[in-house]
């Protein structure tokens, strides 16, 4: 599943904890128009605090790709505690590795998907990252998503519902960098 590459001017900007008071709101209204088809989605109504939760920990890290003025996607995440990371109770053994980033979030505005903007952000999000893996959730009821992570070097190792409401994950994982 190769997305088409578009040749533009796209400039992905990088951001981190100390920035979150400025980009907050351009990543609830890119997140609001990607998943604007979405009306009975409580994780989208409860965004915000899934932005301050992740953007509340130092080592927050995002990227934003803007089309001139506009905001059309973005990634963060943060890496994870080492040695005490979730993903491992799916691997017997669990890799010897052990700096991981917590790949939390991707969203893409509807006009700009299909096109590489995802993969743009997610190698721009990845790229220079200490961490030796990545991890990521995706929803099981969306296996062309899973099927683009793995394009880019994910891996299903397990499958996860992090909150009793949520809908149940597949827990993707990679080497970084990814290929």
């Amino acid at each position: 599943m190769e997305p088409t590459l578009i040749d533009t001017d796209l400039d992905i900007r990088h951001f981190a904890h100390d920035d979150l008071p400025r980009i907050r709101q351009t990543l609830i209204e890119v997140h609001a128009h990607a998943y604007a088809d979405r009306t009975d989605d409580e994780f989208k109504q409860r965004f915000p605090w899934f932005v301050d939760h992740w953007g509340g920990s130092p080592d927050f890290t995002c990227v934003i790709a803007f089309d001139g003025a506009e905001a059309v996607g973005f990634a963060y995440g943060a890496p994870a505690t080492p040695r005490r990371e979730w993903w491992r109770e799916h691997l017997d053994p669990a890799p010897e590795k052990t700096g991981t980033f917590s790949y939390s979030e991707l969203a893409v505005s509807p006009k700009w998907r299909k096109k590489g903007v995802a993969e743009r952000l997610s190698r721009a999000l990845l790229e220079k990252r200490d961490e030796d893996l990545a991890v990521l959730l995706v929803d099981t009821e969306h296996p062309r998503v899973q099927a683009l992570y793995e394009s880019w070097g994910f891996r299903k190792v397990g499958e996860r519902r992090p909150f009793p409401d949520s809908p149940v994950y597949a827990v993707m994982l990679a080497e970084l960098p990814l290929p």
